[in-house]
């Protein structure tokens, strides 16, 4: 299997679940977050966030065009670690139909980036990344970008289940 195969079938099974998980919620949930703890995001802020997580990044790091703040040159040294912002801080969703839809715009960029890369790139492309100043070859970037919306998948899941859903690993990992 070459990177392009791997990462395409990543992505339509990443964004597959989560929008089916998406699907679970009603209108009433995006305000809901745990009350345990501090600094969680509600389920509208997390939905936001998952609706960015994957082909925007990934897009980043074929082209080297960050639509993200704070990430524009990724060779700009650090001097500082700059945390996110608290939670409370962050925005949200306004419906499901809106989380749905970003998922869908993510998805397409993803897959859109996917396509403009070439297997050679993938292999050898070297892709920093703003956060961490270690060279990782640009197919190992985009499947940690897939990674980023599994780990958020994934959280949203224990997000239903702690909100009573019924949920089960099928649910998580199911076709």
């Amino acid at each position: 299997m070459n990177w392009k195969q791997l990462l395409r079938q990543q992505l339509e099974d990443a964004f597959r679940v989560a929008e089916r998980l998406v699907r679970l919620l009603d209108e009433k949930d995006l305000q809901w977050k745990p009350s345990e703890g501090d600094n969680w995001m509600t389920t509208g802020q997390l939905l936001l966030h998952m609706g960015k997580s994957c082909g925007v990044p990934m897009k980043g790091f074929a082209t080297g065009e960050w639509d993200m703040p704070g990430h524009s040159d990724v060779n700009e040294k650090k001097t500082e670690k700059t945390m996110p912002p608290p939670a409370d801080q962050l925005k949200s969703i306004r419906s499901v139909d809106e989380a749905l839809k970003l998922l869908s715009l993510d998805k397409s960029l993803a897959l859109e980036t996917l396509s403009k890369c070439s297997e050679e790139d993938l292999e050898s492309k070297p892709a920093p990344a703003p956060w961490g100043p270690e060279n990782v070859n640009l197919g190992l970037r985009l499947l940690q970008m897939i990674d980023h919306l599994n780990q958020h998948k994934a959280q949203l899941f224990y997000y239903l289940k702690m909100q009573g859903k019924p949920v089960n690993t099928y649910h998580l990992y199911g076709k």
